[in-house]
């Protein structure tokens, strides 16, 4: 785009007071979910769990079957002998060795965080669970329709007798 047009532009979008330059967003009728207040992105505790499975067992296939250690003795080898291949191949092998443990530590990095996010979200619901129980209990002490005219409200439980005749 040349600078003359440039100018045109800008100069056409200032004569339009309802243009706005708008930077990082869609108009809300191309937006997909525009019409929900939430998005439609949905975890489910197995989907965590198969993510961090699957990375675990890649992890061990990596640690299993991607290691080459015969590489750095043949490279060490020819070196010796005086060919160029043994210094290429060594440098070879310590670039894979650096590259493999870099996507080996994102394996475990990743089957460690679905781990961790499954047992978060498992101690949330947990938690969520007691506050909307205990709030349920409380709720249903001050219902006026408990029970008949002098009866007691069973969700207090019956009073230790013991306690009554101490």
């Amino acid at each position: 785009m040349a600078w003359d047009e440039w100018e045109q532009l800008k100069a056409s979008a200032a004569e339009k007071q309802s243009a706005q330059m708008q930077l990082n967003g869609l108009p809300p009728e191309d937006r997909p979910n525009a019409g929900s207040p939430q998005g439609d992105l949905q975890v489910h505790q197995k989907d965590l769990a198969k993510i961090g499975d699957h990375a675990f067992k890649l992890y061990n296939r990596l640690w299993q079957e991607a290691r080459v250690t015969s590489t750095d003795g043949a490279g060490t080898d020819l070196d010796s002998q005086g060919f160029a291949l043994g210094k290429a191949l060594q440098h070879v092998s310590t670039r894979w060795d650096k590259q493999l443990g870099s996507v080996m530590d994102a394996c475990a990095l990743i089957s460690n965080h679905m781990d961790f996010t499954k047992n978060a979200h498992a101690g949330d619901e947990i938690f969520i669970e007691r506050h909307v129980s205990s709030i349920h209990t409380l709720d249903a002490g001050f219902d006026e329709d408990w029970a008949k005219k002098g009866e007691k409200n069973p969700v207090y439980g019956e009073k230790d007798k013991k306690k009554d005749e101490g």
